[in-house]
């Protein structure tokens, strides 16, 4: 049963993936993306990644496809005909795909037990984490304790990404009677309906936020989904509501805090005389100070994510505005 799933959502996958080929309305194609990020979300729940699951529909299906639209709503909804010929870059394509098709008829058979990873890697992951680390969600310990520098890098690099972002677009914050006020200031239900929303997205991200170490969650999906929430409250209230509740200033600060508090656990490591970021220093239980630094590093991670997310969506956002005034 398991097989039949997941060849009804590879094809499903390939569908999509073909019709955002030839479709020329970009604002349909942004919408296959999304239905192409939720049924790979799918996909992997049906692999019992849990976690890559919730990432994959948070992000992919969720911010991304957000922003996407927002910039539609600055560079237009459909595609520009191409002047120059396609058959170069078809031919591009079909020898990349087939040298990366070549590379995989060496590999070893999918999901065998005798396969390198099931031999060496995994096995210390789940033979050792519960006496080195001790948390029931072996995904956290991965990511946040045995990979704690990958993640730190990963941190910088979305931080990386908003510094891109608003050296090339910026926020621009609205004046009084400077714009027409943007929302759906006359839909009364929607109106309802996000107020009634909206604090249980927040409540939710705070659960996945916390709760990350015994479940599927984490800084990364608590704070897509904290920005989401505020998205929201955006997209129904207007831009000019949403700088009042949350300013594009203080994300920014917001986002330095949270790259400073998860480099500032593997500096406090150090004082304690460890390693960077060796969480064990923290407390004089080993597996309580590696419980006390993943909180730490995560909630860095989170309030990094949030901030990021939400101040890339004010840039499209002011910036679509903009052009929509002029």
């Amino acid at each position: 049963m398991g097989d039949l799933i997941d060849l009804v959502l590879l094809a499903m996958l390939a569908i999509t993936a073909l019709q955002m080929i030839f479709l020329k309305d970009l604002f349909a194609v942004v919408m296959l993306f999304g239905i192409f990020s939720f049924l790979s979300a799918l996909i992997f729940i049906n692999l019992d990644a849990v976690d890559v699951a919730f990432t994959e529909a948070s992000v992919g299906a969720g911010i991304s496809t957000v922003l996407m639209l927002g910039t539609l709503a600055i560079t237009g909804r459909k595609e520009k005909k191409s002047t120059h010929s396609s058959f170069l870059p078809l031919l591009v394509v079909c020898i990349t795909g087939a040298a990366l098709i070549y590379g995989t008829l060496d590999m070893p058979p999918f999901g065998h037990p005798n396969n390198p990873i099931h031999e060496h890697v995994a096995p210390r992951y789940i033979e050792e984490s519960p006496k080195e680390v001790g948390l029931p969600n072996m995904v956290t310990s991965v990511l946040a304790s045995y990979r704690g520098f990958d993640t730190l890098g990963e941190t910088v690099v979305v931080f990386a990404a908003l510094i891109g972002v608003l050296a090339l677009l910026g926020v621009r914050r609205q004046e009084e009677n400077d714009v027409p006020e943007s929302g759906f200031k006359a839909h009364h239900v929607l109106h309802v309906v996000a107020r009634f929303f909206i604090p249980l997205i927040i409540l939710f991200a705070l659960y996945v936020q916390f709760h990350g170490d015994f479940g599927p969650g984490g800084g990364f999906q608590a704070g897509v989904i904290a920005a989401a929430a505020f998205i929201l409250y955006t997209l129904v209230f207007g831009l000019s509501r949403a700088f009042s509740v949350v300013g594009p200033k203080f994300l920014q600060v917001l986002a330095s805090i949270g790259v400073l508090l998860y480099a500032s656990v593997g500096l406090f490591s150090m004082y304690k005389g460890g390693q960077f970021l060796d969480y064990s220093k923290l407390a004089a239980d080993p597996i309580v100070g590696q419980h006390y630094g993943i909180i730490i590093i995560e909630l860095g991670v989170g309030i990094t994510v949030f901030a990021v997310m939400l101040s890339i969506f004010y840039a499209f956002g002011s910036q679509a505005e903009r052009s929509n005034i002029q």
